[in-house]
């Protein structure tokens, strides 16, 4: 019998309960099993097997029916929208035996920001509660139930976060020269997508010819969009003031770009074809700088100077002269002549003598 239900499931051979899942076996009479196929959570429970002799002899047994985890959707969050700047909600309830436990991840692995400042790779619980939520924090995210018995399951669910369009303008002086090509830039946030358009400054919308070549490149996030004006061989009329417009349901925004003539970029040499001639030594500051001539006059004077001295002195003294000359000849030929006195000319010797 079940013993919690009190319900007799079996009496000797006789299957009482109207349960087409139970049914009884016996081995000779000396061992009995109570069966229950396609085993239901509704099951679990003690079971009592009596044997009724003299005196009435009992068995209990004990049924855990373990239960996979499963997501309550009616009592989950589905996907939500807010406005930037709000708070959100999740709310994820699952049902299994034992109890499941509830993880919340975000679907790309980033992490979850739950207040300013406090941001954590996964949440555990059933309500995941995210203060003034932001365009960061726009995605799927997971809820997650296991309780040990495979298979964990999870529900997905998607938050959007709505804000009117930014503006974002690399360049807002833009140079071009005559009959160039030159190619204008916006990048901009959204959410939902914005209708993104060119203007003149005058309003009229650009529209897509063989003067003009708009493209639109979604980014990552896909909140963002790159934008792009291509305008072809520029002439005079084109120079002036360009408009990027943003436009979604939560507001609107615009930026301006001013395109004014440049001069065309000129061609420079290659610097390697220039040939730079090395610098001349500078002269020492001890040393004069003199013609060789003049040089060896200066030298030839004191020379005779000296000789005219000596003369005045006698023999001995022009002795002395004779050498000292013959040295003062010889440095000077040093200098002159490369340093070697067998360069000494023949008739600067003869002077000497």
């Amino acid at each position: 019998m079940h013993f919690e239900q009190s319900a007799i499931l079996t009496v000797h051979n006789h299957v009482i309960t109207r349960n087409p899942r139970v049914s009884v076996t016996h081995d000779k009479h000396r061992t009995w099993f109570l069966h229950i196929s396609d085993v239901r959570e509704e099951d679990r429970g003690r079971y009592m097997c009596q044997i009724n002799t003299v005196t009435a002899k009992t068995q209990f047994g004990y049924l855990h029916v373990v239960v996979p985890p499963s997501i309550d959707d009616s009592l989950s969050s589905s996907d939500v929208i807010v406005r930037e700047g709000a708070n959100v909600t999740l709310m994820c309830r699952a049902n299994g035996s034992p109890k499941p436990t509830i993880k919340w991840k975000r679907d790309d692995n980033s992490k979850i920001s739950i207040s300013k400042g406090h941001s954590v790779s996964e949440w555990e619980g059933e309500v995941l509660d995210m203060a003034r939520i932001s365009r960061l924090d726009m995605g799927a995210y997971l809820c997650i139930a296991s309780n040990g018995v495979p298979p964990t399951v999870s529900k997905r669910v998607k938050v959007s976060v709505d804000f009117p369009p930014m503006l974002w303008i690399p360049h807002q002086l833009v140079g071009a020269p005559l009959y160039y090509n030159v190619t204008l830039e916006c990048f901009t946030e959204a959410h939902p997508t914005s209708l993104n358009y060119w203007t003149r400054d005058d309003g009229h919308m650009i529209h897509e010819s063989p003067k003009y070549h708009m493209e639109n490149t979604v980014g990552v996030p896909p909140y963002k969009t790159h934008m792009k004006l291509l305008i072809r061989h520029i002439v005079t009329e084109d120079y002036g003031t360009y408009k990027c417009v943003a436009k979604n349901p939560r507001g609107e925004s615009d930026g301006t770009i001013r395109l004014y003539t440049s001069s065309p970029p000129t061609t420079t040499p290659d610097p390697r074809a220039i040939t730079v001639p090395p610098p001349s030594r500078p002269p020492r500051r001890d040393t004069p700088v003199t013609d060789k001539g003049t040089k060896y006059q200066s030298n030839l004077n004191e020379i005779d100077k000296g000789k005219q001295k000596s003369d005045e002195g006698g023999g001995k003294t022009h002795l002395n002269w004779v050498g000292g000359a013959s040295q003062i000849l010889q440095n000077f030929a040093r200098k002159m002549y490369h340093y070697q006195p067998t360069n000494i000319p023949s008739n600067l010797a003869l002077q000497a003598m």
